[in-house]
């Protein structure tokens, strides 16, 4: 699918999570207004202060730009990106971002810088460009879908982030104590490929992010050029191993130990055994329950997301 083309002119209808980021929400905003009035850019500023409005107020972005020929733009962090997202999907519409979380993958990947001010001057510039997305029984992700224990580690790495903060050492640190708890194993059946296996893992993780894959030393990252989304777990270990892993992750080596297996699909069905109907799975930080088998495949249509010109795209740092 060839891009949209933007003329400069279009309005910004933008969904602000005011629960997203460590900075003041006020401040967010002041600096939206600031920069998109200097600019005479058209806009509607639409906060949202409970994360259960995001689908009703994406809705409504949709629905006011479709009818003013607009752009809808989220501003927060992974989840509220990928909530808005999966409204904006089928719309077809152009879709901007203003990263606000602690990890920002999906902005970095393109380019999109993690501060407010620079990150609203390089939307007024960008320009649509279709990017993939993965689906999960119809759920967008932009980012990774999980199963098991990761699910638990952001579940709790949020408890840490309302008491102690928002920060990559919180979120570090509240990972090392949960590891540190006994967990269950799932055992599950991964069909892919006219191929089934069943195999015990506490986790399954589905990535949909190039510099996430990177980062951790998953050598199947280049799947995701090819059209492909990319499966990964972990054997049984015990705590210490599991410490090890985690490890492995921040010096880029994931890949490479023996207890971790991954692989690139086009589709795949998951399925847990001694599971009840509905199964907990993390989408981009955001916990839902979906109905079992789980459906992982990559989206048919692209997600029109606007990134800035070479000239002014961030580091992926």
């Amino acid at each position: 699918m060839k891009p949209l083309h933007l003329t400069g002119d279009e309005p910004f209808f933008i969904v602000l999570n005011t629960g997203s980021g460590r900075d003041d929400a006020s401040d967010v905003q002041a600096t939206i207004q600031r920069v998109l009035d200097e600019a005479g850019r058209r806009y509607t500023l639409m906060p949202v202060h409970d994360g259960r409005q995001l689908p009703a107020m994406a809705q409504e972005a949709v629905a006011r730009a479709r009818e003013q020929g607009g752009i809808v733009v989220a501003a927060g962090g992974d989840g509220t990106l990928s909530a808005v997202a999966q409204t904006v999907l089928s719309s077809g519409l152009p879709f901007g971002i203003l990263p606000q979380g602690t990890f920002n993958y999906f902005g970095r990947t393109y380019g999109i810088a993690q501060d407010t001010e620079l990150a609203t001057r390089c939307l007024l510039a960008a320009q649509p460009q279709p990017v993939q997305v993965g689906l999960v029984n119809d759920r967008l992700f932009l980012i990774n879908a999980s199963l098991g224990l990761y699910p638990q580690l952001l579940e709790d790495r949020e408890a840490y982030k309302q008491r102690y903060g928002r920060s990559r050492l919180v979120a570090v640190w509240s990972a090392l104590v949960t590891l540190a708890r006994a967990h269950r194993q799932l055992t599950v059946q991964l069909e892919h490929a006219g191929q089934v296996r069943t195999l015990r893992t506490p986790t399954i993780v589905v990535g949909n992010n190039e510099l996430q894959l990177e980062q951790i030393g998953i050598a199947e990252s280049a799947a995701l050029q090819q059209g492909q989304l990319v499966a990964m777990g972990v054997r049984p270990v015990g705590t210490w191993a599991l410490y090890g892993l985690v490890l492995r992750g921040w010096l880029s080596r994931l890949g490479d130990a023996d207890h971790v297996f991954s692989f690139g699909f086009e589709h795949l069905t998951v399925r847990v055994s001694r599971t009840k109907r509905r199964i907990k799975v993390a989408l981009d930080g955001e916990i839902h329950w979906l109905d079992a088998p789980l459906e992982f495949r990559v989206s048919d249509q692209p997600l029109q997301l606007l990134v800035p010109p070479p000239s002014l795209r961030a580091e992926r740092v």
